[in-house]
């Protein structure tokens, strides 16, 4: 290859915004930052949904239930209560993974995890259906 051909493409190559260089370049950043988020996100939720500790089934139990009559009692804060249950829950479905249960507890506790928001009407129904599947009716 002569030399003014390699000049004439070294040139083409180091042209302003808008050319091939550019381009490449913004696409693989493009593509970088998404992979990253990706990445980001996937660890994320498993630091989430692995942060539970498996205790005991029946230690699990006890502590949804001390939590959906918290929330139902009103004894608390909202964000306190939302905490509580939402770590009763993640437990729960930890220690149902553990135990291998698949009953209709570790199901509703599945479900009641994944929701993107937890309004006050979602905790006060959520722990109405937890005491009705531990046998435990709410006290009104």
């Amino acid at each position: 290859m002569s030399y003014s051909r390699q000049v004439a493409i070294t040139a083409r190559w180091r042209r302003g915004p808008g050319h091939l260089p550019d381009v490449l370049l913004r696409w693989a950043a493009g593509l970088g930052l998404g992979l990253l988020s990706l990445g980001l996100s996937s660890a994320a939720t498993a630091a989430v949904m692995g942060g539970a500790r498996a205790v005991p089934y029946d230690q699990a139990l006890g502590r949804t239930r001390e939590a959906a009559r918290a929330v139902l009692a009103r004894a608390g804060t909202e964000s306190c209560l939302r905490g509580k249950l939402t770590n009763a829950l993640l437990q729960m479905v930890a220690s149902c993974e553990a135990a291998g249960q698949r009953n209709s507890l570790c199901e509703l506790s599945n479900r009641a995890v994944v929701q993107p928001t937890w309004s006050k009407d979602f905790m006060e129904a959520t722990a109405r259906d937890v005491l009705g599947l531990i046998n435990d009716p709410p006290r009104r």
